[in-house]
């Protein structure tokens, strides 16, 4: 649901809360509802944090709910379910206190779990499609899709400027160019959210 009101600036909306449990993206100055996660989502993130530390990443570089300022026709600041910062991100995100900037360093990986990717056209678009091309222009080398409906996890890895796209699903392994001892499988992240 898109919020008709006059054009925000970026500044109003990281101050903006009406009162209320929704979240919001911002595009071009107007505030874009986005739908509730499932409790789902947020375990399955959760799980990732878990897995990530245990890798060796520190506390302070796994964050769930750090906004991120992008360049896109559709949105200006979006929200992952997870973001794996590099040390320049992280101090960047940190140090600003609100999101991580245009122009400032980029995470190493940005994780969205999707809801309703079947039933919900939109959602399908914007997780699929959008995200995929706004990260990608941003410049993030990993992007990766969990999709409980469909049964899959993918890897999108930068090359130049596009996604080159890997699938997993069931006992695959997921593979990652970033993270090589990454050592779980699809069905391993997504049977956390069960």
């Amino acid at each position: 649901m898109t919020l008709a009101t006059e054009p925000m600036p970026l500044e109003a909306y990281l101050d903006y809360d009406d009162g209320t449990e929704t979240r919001y993206e911002l595009a071009n100055g107007v505030l874009v509802e986005i739908p509730a996660e499932t409790p789902l989502n947020k375990t399955i993130a959760m799980f990732l944090v878990s897995y990530f530390m245990q890798l060796g990443i520190p506390y302070y570089r796994l964050a769930t709910g750090h906004q991120m300022e992008i360049s896109s026709e559709k949105a200006t600041v979006r929200d992952p379910d997870l973001v794996v910062h590099t040390e320049a991100s992280a101090a960047a995100t940190l140090s600003d206190g609100r999101l991580l900037r245009q122009g400032q360093p980029d995470p190493l990986l940005v994780v969205e779990v999707v809801s309703n990717s079947n039933k919900d056209r939109r959602s399908y678009q914007r997780d699929y499609v959008e995200k995929r091309c706004e990260y990608a222009k941003r410049g993030i080398p990993e992007y990766w899709i969990v999709d409980p409906v469909m049964a899959v996890v993918y890897v999108f890895c930068l090359e130049a400027v596009s996604y080159k796209e890997q699938c997993f699903a069931g006992h695959s392994s997921i593979e990652s160019p970033t993270f090589p001892s990454f050592d779980l499988t699809a069905a391993q992240i997504l049977s956390e959210g069960l």
